[in-house]
């Protein structure tokens, strides 16, 4: 080989060198190297989901540990993943971002998002900056699903993408004296429960000519030869038999309650709120949930999981409550929902009463209303995902979508089956996969996405520091320090609602190493006044906490001596406490002037 040719390869070989080096880079950057490969274009039954929580605490124990909370109405164990770094703090020292899924049993995919965010957070400490970061300042609380009973009888068992919703405890929702007598039956055995279909000459349907499987409407109308157009067939409800003989199919079926109405805010009874359950907190999966809340005070946001509709979803559930979110708590909402709908392509942020429909003992509201913790809801998947540009897909182009898309995989043939009372009828449709669940191939996106805004919302949990001290010396021995405490988030430490109905404990500011003659608040740095606290006013109570993205000003007059330190520190349920330490010195004015200044006049 001469010198050119070699000289050639070795250029060649470098160029190729270089080009492989940078796109190993970009690929390091794009994908996470994980000790724990989990499939996303799938879904998993309970005992699945939870035993991948399980080998995720194995391959990461220095973050990632398993707390069970308690027992379902049929036996199966709730867990909570708990995911923090023990070497910046113990979990309960720091805000916390509390994340679950599945309340009700048939929105699978919120399990699957809150398995997807445990996984990232544990493989993305030390690989992705921003994700680190939120560890290391921050405690992790997620429970995969609260619903355990509902999730697997949907995977076990034929349903429709909207059966399954609630638990299992056996139910009368009939009110007939009799508990879950009459569900629904898979009469052709295709594992799912779709429509029926009855003849009728005067039917309001027909099949279609180029796809035998799809009913199309038919309008009557007067033919020209005289004879009436009519349909051949007519809608006769769900798929199965009136079991119990009053005349409605599947009224009755497994469960029924709504887990999702079992909570103490503004919890109705039945009669009122129907599945509300017999009182507030009165199934276990509710109790055990609500206990491990109430455990951890330290929780700052919220963030629950349900589908479908592409909604981001604050409280109030009822009108009659707006005004329990004041005017500072909403604008913290609108903040964090606005970028969400930046984040999450074709959804809307969203109030439950005004723009869903009313909902008595919701579990975000009492996250909201009763804990005063800033929680979202958010449903999951939208159809107008299909378009890709967010117009809502026509009938024609759901058919397209399904057919050639879906390869025919959600829609069941319509089949002929022998029906006890109805004789022969159609039986198909669409399967319980067919609308409110992303198809595999999507379901990635949408747990990312998701994840990524509930991280943005983690990240908004309060941070504090002391942004400014100031002494002056005021003469005789007296001192007077000024404090400006700093919350670089948007989420306050103590919501307005928090604030208001004394929830939890108030923030506390100590002055330790002086003797307090005077505490209180100022309205600014220059303020000659202040707010005094008679009472224990080395420790001052701050009620309404220090605001997002704002500040607060301190004033205390101690006794002491030039050179002495004093130790200042703030504590918040709801944000990492801080410390510092400040001398009595002498401030230039006080020296030049040598004329002792009076304490400030107290209000």
């Amino acid at each position: 080989m001469n010198r050119t040719r070699r000289s050639l390869l070795a250029a060649t070989t470098a160029i190729v060198g270089s080009f492989l080096a940078a796109t190993q880079g970009a690929h390091a950057q794009q994908q996470l190297t994980s000790k724990v490969d989990i499939a996303f274009n799938r879904y998993y039954d309970y005992d699945a989901l939870v035993a991948q929580c399980r080998r995720l605490a194995e391959a990461y124990p220095d973050l990632v540990r398993i707390e069970e909370l308690g027992q379902s109405v049929q036996g199966r164990t709730l867990i909570a993943i708990i995911i923090n770094n023990p070497k910046t703090g113990p979990d309960s020292g720091k805000p916390a971002m509390y994340i679950d899924g599945n309340i009700h049993g048939n929105e699978i995919q919120a399990g699957e998002v809150v398995l997807y965010s445990a996984w990232y957070l544990a493989s993305g400490y030390g690989q992705v900056e921003r994700i680190t970061k939120l560890v290391d300042e921050s405690a992790f609380y997620l429970i995969p699903s609260i619903n355990p009973d509902g999730r697997q009888f949907w995977f076990d068992n034929a349903n429709t993408s909207s059966s399954s919703r609630g638990g299992q405890k056996p139910t009368d929702n009939d009110r007939d004296g009799a508990a879950d007598e009459d569900g629904p039956e898979d009469l052709d055995g295709d594992g799912a429960i779709t429509t029926m279909w009855r003849p009728d000459p005067n039917g309001s349907h027909k099949r279609s000519e180029t796809d035998p499987n799809r009913m199309e409407p038919v309008t009557p109308a007067i033919m020209p030869d005289g004879t009436v157009r009519r349909g051949e067939w007519s809608f006769a409800g769900s798929e199965g038999i009136d079991n119990d003989g009053d005349g409605s199919v599947n009224e009755d079926g497994p469960g029924g309650y709504d887990p999702n109405r079992n909570w103490p805010a503004d919890w109705q009874p039945n009669h009122v709120q129907d599945g509300a359950g017999d009182y507030p907190l009165s199934l276990p999966e509710s109790r055990c949930v609500a206990a491990f809340i109430m455990r951890h005070p330290n929780i700052a946001a919220g963030q629950s999981y349900h589908n479908a509709g592409g909604m981001i979803l604050r409280g109030p559930g009822a009108q009659e409550r707006e005004g329990v979110y004041g005017g500072r708590d909403r604008s913290t909402y609108d903040a964090i929902a606005t970028s969400g709908e930046q984040m999450l392509p074709f959804y809307r942020k969203m109030v439950i009463w005004s723009d869903l429909y009313t909902v008595h003992g919701g579990f975000v509201n009492w996250l909201a209303e009763s804990l005063g913790v800033v929680s979202f809801t958010n449903e999951m998947w939208s159809e107008n995902r299909i378009m890709q540009n967010g117009a809502s897909p026509n009938e024609e182009q759901e058919r397209l979508w399904r057919e050639h898309v879906l390869f025919g995989q959600t829609s069941l043939p319509l089949k002929e089956v022998d029906h006890p009372t109805l004789g022969k009828v159609l039986v198909g449709g669409s399967s319980k996969y067919s609308s409110r669940i992303p198809p595999p191939f999507m379901a990635e996106e949408e747990y990312h996405r998701n994840f990524a805004f509930t991280m943005f919302h983690a990240a908004q949990m309060p941070k504090i520091r002391f942004a400014s001290t100031e002494v002056k010396d005021l003469g005789n021995g007296l001192w007077q320090v000024d404090v400006e405490i700093a919350n670089d988030r948007l989420i306050p430490t103590r919501t307005e609602r928090a604030a208001a109905r004394g929830i939890g404990q108030p923030d506390r500011l100590r002055l330790t190493g002086a003797s307090v003659v005077l505490g209180g608040f100022a309205s600014n740095r220059f303020a000659k006044t202040v707010s005094e606290q008679r009472f224990r006013p080395a420790t001052l109570e701050v009620e309404d906490g220090i605001p997002g993205r704002s500040s607060r000003f301190f004033r205390f007059v101690v006794r002491g001596n030039a050179g002495d330190t004093v130790g200042l520190s703030y504590v918040a349920e709801k944000a990492s406490p801080i410390s510092a330490s400040v001398s009595l010195a002498p401030t230039a004015n006080a020296a030049a002037t040598g004329t002792p200044a009076s304490p400030p006049a107290a209000r």
